[in-house]
């Protein structure tokens, strides 16, 4: 079987996910279009040669449906002859759109293939698909369905983390972020995003808050309180399905939970022959992927359980893992997977995440992809894991190793 090898990774900056974001008047299909034409572009590939596009979406709807990675395709100039396919594994889209793509490359499917994802959450507010799992009576029951606000403050709650160890590590993330921008270490991924007269309107994160302190957090109410408390009375509903803990602290609120913005990111994965045809040198491989469903009603544990499935799978430790990416969905999350795998902080999301920067949610797994990719070149570390919780009780992981 091939290798699948990482030949280049871009992404778009975050926007605020608002109709006053710098990227609420670019269409998803645009923002897509703008990073396949980066990737063509950047590496002076035939897009002939790409035979698939996988795009990850969470809410393929109005403008994002319909295939959006074939519109994206065709939009931006690709060969005719190049495939389109979107795909929804909630938050953690966007990685499993790469994996798909390695996964066409190893079997021989694919000599060139793309996978990343796109989200306009300005645009296309999340939720606007629906779905049984949350809005069918029948099937919410039997799952014990609880929103995510409400299973991030459970896992707090069950692992004993409090109001400040979620807050500390929220201002340690907008740290992280702004020292990431202030000495460019995302500048070889990010692609200014234009408008429809060519002018970059967005080059830079844009939902950022390096201000952000202890002080300021504690100013701020818990989000999920009200539809824990109120009816439906998903606390109690979270209580029958965990009775071990007695009640709910809600810990989590808009600074220490995930940004909505606006965002697009791809990754072109190929095999060692494509590379040669054009001259381009692999920037790493894919080691490994995986995914597994966990628990639904606490929901936001799947990380450290897919990340132990992928390293048994590839025969590793955490020890042997450089660089961990796991999204900032929620703090708690974060702190859990440490908890749980013993990870260091100072292994873990070194760039700052999600809830700094945003959570996109259809590309952020393949924008971790990119974040990491760098940081590997940058300190000449060797082996990152990415990972991402995912609604319904999932987890997707992917193992890297730099070229």
């Amino acid at each position: 079987m091939a290798e699948a090898l990482i030949y280049d990774a871009v992404r778009t900056p975050r926007g605020k996910g608002k109709k006053d974001g710098k990227l609420h008047e670019i269409t998803p299909v645009q923002l897509a279009s703008q990073v396949l034409q980066a990737l063509r572009d950047r590496t002076g590939i035939d897009t002939a040669d790409v035979d698939d596009v996988i795009l990850g979406c969470v809410s393929p709807v109005a403008e994002q449906g319909a295939d959006i990675a074939r519109t994206a395709v065709l939009n931006a100039d690709y060969a005719e002859t190049t495939a389109g396919l979107q795909v929804n594994r909630f938050c953690a889209s966007g990685l499993e759109a790469v994996n798909i793509a390695a996964g066409k490359v190893i079997s021989g499917e694919a000599n060139f293939a793309i996978g990343g994802g796109v989200e306009s959450m300005s645009r296309i507010p999340m939720g606007s698909d629906g779905g049984a799992w949350p809005m069918d009576p029948a099937v919410a029951f039997k799952t014990y369905f609880v929103p995510q606000g409400v299973s991030a403050d459970l896992i707090a709650t069950k692992f004993g983390f409090s109001r400040d160890d979620v807050d500390a590590y929220s201002v340690e993330s907008q740290k992280r972020a702004a020292t990431a921008w202030k000495e460019g270490r995302f500048k070889n991924s990010i692609i200014g995003v234009k408008d429809v007269i060519g002018e970059v309107v967005l080059a830079h994160d844009e939902f950022m808050r390096p201000q952000t302190d202890m002080q300021s957090l504690a100013s701020l109410s818990p989000s999920f309180t009200g539809i824990g408390e109120q009816m439906p009375g998903f606390n109690a509903i979270a209580l029958m399905r965990y009775p071990e803990v007695e009640r709910i602290n809600h810990v989590h609120h808009a600074g220490n939970s995930s940004g909505i913005v606006d965002g697009s990111a791809g990754v072109l994965v190929g095999n060692r022959a494509m590379g040669e045809k054009y001259g381009i040198k692999p920037r790493a491989r894919i080691k490994g992927m995986a995914s597994i469903g966990s628990e639904p009603a606490i929901m936001l544990t799947g990380p450290a359980d897919v990340t132990t499935k992928l390293l048994n799978r590839l025969g590793m430790t955490v020890a042997d893992i450089d660089l961990f990416e796991l999204n900032e969905a929620f703090a708690a999350v974060v702190l859990r997977m440490m908890q749980a795998l013993n990870i260091p902080h100072e292994k873990m999301n070194v760039n700052g995440g999600a809830i700094a920067m945003g959570h996109p949610l259809g590309a952020t797994g393949s924008m971790l992809i990119s974040t990491v990719l760098d940081e590997l070149e940058r300190t000449g570390k060797q082996t990152a894991l990415v990972t991402l919780c995912v609604g319904a009780g999932m987890g997707t992981a992917t193992v890297i190793e730099r070229i």
